[in-house]
């Protein structure tokens, strides 16, 4: 089903992958990132530019000089008419974002994109968790993650606007603090999954050792890998970065 858009709101977004792109020390990095985020393959972007597969990586890789403002204009213009081809889902979440009060910010803790997908196991260890539901496909990366306070996002946010736990990209895990059985966040995500298929790569449950059944239930059916944790939150923050800076420099 083709979602609709006002004209207003797709420049917003326009204006905001291109204002990304422009203003980075890495371009190519933040082309790359939203490429993947609306799921557009090196081949269809470079054939719908009317260029080259290999001219696409050369800008991601930062092989070629950081394109010129007509090239970034063409380059966000076109994910965006690929992407409404689609259906919308993707730009349907990041209007969302946009319309969103600060009132979303009061609950993170943290939020950060890794500079590479760090691996499922690797993201379990650093945060000493115990896996409750593991991931249903053999290889998971985490691209990055959202650490929220659960009492205030469900006393602040609605969980329509959960969206925002997503950041830039869906593939990251949500970690909520401040939990007593793990039940809430488990249902306001899978009330998101009525009308959309986006989804944390992981969810963690931050100050327990057993979740609620029915969370665990929940995530089974779901196909969302659940990982509890009783970690130091300033400690687990701190591994997190780290974690992502040894796997920027891999």
């Amino acid at each position: 089903m083709m979602l609709e858009f006002g004209r207003d709101v797709i420049s917003d977004i326009a204006r905001l992958i291109a204002g990304e792109i422009a203003l980075s020390d890495n371009p190519g990095k933040v082309m790359r990132k939203w490429r993947e985020f609306f799921e557009i393959s090196q081949a269809e972007l470079a054939e719908r530019l009317g260029t080259t597969p290999s001219v696409i990586s050369d800008y991601e890789s930062g092989r070629r000089r950081s394109p010129g403002a007509h090239f970034i204009k063409k380059f966000v213009t076109t994910l965006i008419t690929i992407e409404m081809e689609r259906g919308g889902k993707r730009l349907e979440l990041l209007m969302r974002q946009l319309r969103l009060s600060d009132r979303f910010l009061v609950a993170v803790i943290d939020m950060i994109d890794f500079e590479r997908p760090v691996p499922f196991e690797k993201f379990v260890e650093a945060i000493e968790g115990k896996v409750v539901v593991p991931p249903d496909v053999q290889k998971v990366d985490i691209h990055g993650y959202t650490i929220v306070d659960s009492i205030r996002l469900i006393l602040e946010v609605s969980p329509q606007d959960y969206f925002r736990l997503y950041g830039s990209t869906t593939e990251r895990a949500a970690i909520f603090t401040n939990v007593k059985y793990g039940r809430s966040p488990l249902v306001a995500i899978h009330s998101l999954l009525a009308f959309t298929d986006l989804k944390p790569a992981v969810v963690v449950l931050h100050g327990i050792s057993e979740p609620d059944q029915l969370g665990v239930e929940i995530a089974k059916r779901d196909k969302i890998p659940l990982v509890v944790t009783q970690m130091n939150i300033s400690d687990m923050i701190r591994n997190l970065r780290k974690l992502g800076s040894l796997f920027e420099l891999a």
